[in-house]
């Protein structure tokens, strides 16, 4: 599978924060292939993206592989980190989760048109190797993972 090198992603700042992890940037994890998706817990689409994410996250547990939820609400009723962190519980998302509560990342990452979800795979050096909007294309998201993993 040739996958295409969409050039190096560019790293998280200006966080509020982090749930469920000790990492504080996706620096630290370089040498782990890392699907990092912006999304929030209100919008209908992202939680339809996320019984593909836990299969995932399962099935290439134990390797060199994670997965980075950037939480950037939508509305301000989720803007709030308990909200957040309940949230991830009910959805069943046990990943780390960065959050961007003024969407600093989102529209960095994504330029002047931003989505939710917006799904990327980085590869062991830090470079987007697969970007997807919306919901759909999991078996190009899994095979991308499966190839990098080797």
């Amino acid at each position: 599978m040739g996958l295409e090198d969409l050039g190096p992603a560019k790293g998280l700042a200006n966080l509020d924060g982090l749930l469920q992890t000790d990492i504080t940037s996706l620096e630290e994890l370089r040498g782990k292939v890392v699907v990092v998706q912006f999304w929030t817990f209100g919008c209908i689409n992202c939680k339809n993206t996320l019984a593909n994410l836990r299969d995932l996250y399962d099935e290439h547990a134990g390797k060199e592989f994670e997965v980075v939820g950037v939480h950037s609400p939508e509305f301000s009723y989720e803007e709030d980190p308990a909200a957040i962190g309940e949230a991830a519980v009910d959805l069943g998302v046990t990943w780390p989760i960065a959050l961007d509560t003024r969407k600093f990342n989102f529209f960095r990452w994504q330029g002047g048109r931003a989505y939710w979800p917006r799904t990327y795979v980085l590869d062991q050096q830090g470079h987007i190797r697969f970007d997807h909007i919306g919901e759909g294309a999991y078996d190009e998201l899994n095979e991308t993972v499966a190839a990098l993993l080797g």
